[in-house]
């Protein structure tokens, strides 16, 4: 049961706001750029598929007449290609002057049935969807608390999962050295996501760090339930059929990103809470995490894995010097 409810969110007006979403050229991702692009804001679309991002751009602005869009090619899967990335939004190559938020966004939902492995030896499902964004909250942080105002704290997403409540996952074995499953790498790997949100909003309140971490998630949302737009939702008659038998439990990537964009953006939400959903009625609420994910001594097991196996460590010190 959520902590305190809230109806539909209505995005508040976002011009002049800059925000880079990973894994945007389809699903939650392109739903939340779209939505947030509605309001005004500036949108950086990240993905690792440049004809794929591309499509996803042009539907974005033939749905959005007159939105402010970008692309960025970004794999986070592969942490020479977040720091590349980092860089270019770092070294001005973007027509912008800050950089306001970022959700953390991109991942593998559907896990390979066999242990899987980077090419800098790292274990696939986790390296996606919690390394490194891991290492892109790194690059990105003293940047983000740059474009700290008294009006406006910057904040980042994690995108976290009602799975985490399914199987008692504690992940020490981040890599899945031991023993692999698909369902335990996903599972797992969000555990740790939760986890590195948590983590990191208690670090930048210790380091006053002005940058807020927020953890969500979109609950049961399928492709089969979503609307079709090309180059970015196209699912066949039979996933059709077959989602439409989830209708009772499940929604659209449309409705999934609200409590997303909302974790972003709504003024009234505070750093270190967990949105999601609501079961029945719609709308989005403020929700209790995981047990496991909250616990303190986990949370700092998988930050310094991370960071031993990444070779990255915040700029904490650094962030907090940029706003004195």
């Amino acid at each position: 049961m959520g902590i305190h409810a809230g109806d539909h969110f209505e995005v508040p007006p976002q011009d002049g706001r800059t925000y880079l979403i990973t894994g945007s050229n389809a699903g939650l991702g392109y739903f939340a750029s779209e939505k947030l692009a509605r309001a005004g804001a500036h949108i950086i679309m990240s993905g690792r598929h440049p004809n794929r991002l591309a499509a996803a751009h042009d539907a974005l602005e033939a749905r959005v007449p007159g939105a402010s869009v970008e692309t960025l090619i970004l794999d986070v899967a592969n942490p020479g290609s977040v720091r590349s990335a980092a860089a270019s939004l770092r070294g001005g190559l973007f027509d912008r002057r800050r950089l306001d938020g970022v959700i953390f966004n991109a991942g593998i939902v559907h896990t390979p049935r066999e242990r899987t492995l980077t090419r800098d030896g790292r274990e696939l499902v986790f390296s996606t969807n919690a390394l490194g964004h891991f290492v892109l909250g790194a690059e990105l942080l003293v940047s983000l608390a740059r474009s700290a105002t008294p009006r406006h704290t910057p904040r980042m997403v994690w995108l976290g999962s009602m799975s985490t409540r399914m199987g008692a996952y504690r992940p020490t074995d981040v890599q899945l050295e031991e023993k692999y499953s698909a369902w335990k790498a996903y599972v797992q790997s969000k555990v740790a996501v939760q986890a590195l949100g948590f983590e990191a909003d208690a670090r930048l309140r210790d380091a006053e760090v002005p940058v807020e971490s927020v953890v969500a998630h979109p609950g049961y949302a399928i492709g089969g339930r979503t609307e079709t737009i090309t180059g970015v939702n196209e699912p066949s008659r039979w996933k059709r059929f077959r989602d439409s038998l989830q209708a009772p439990i499940a929604t659209s990537k449309e409705t999934g990103a609200e409590a997303i964009v909302r974790a972003l953006v709504d003024p009234e939400i505070s750093g270190g809470e967990y949105w999601g959903p609501r079961m029945f009625g719609g709308g989005t609420e403020r929700q209790r995490p995981s047990a496991t994910s909250l616990d303190p001594e986990l949370r700092t097991e998988i930050w310094e894995r991370c960071e031993q196996l990444s070779g990255e460590t915040w700029p904490f010190a650094k962030a907090a010097r940029g706003r004195r």
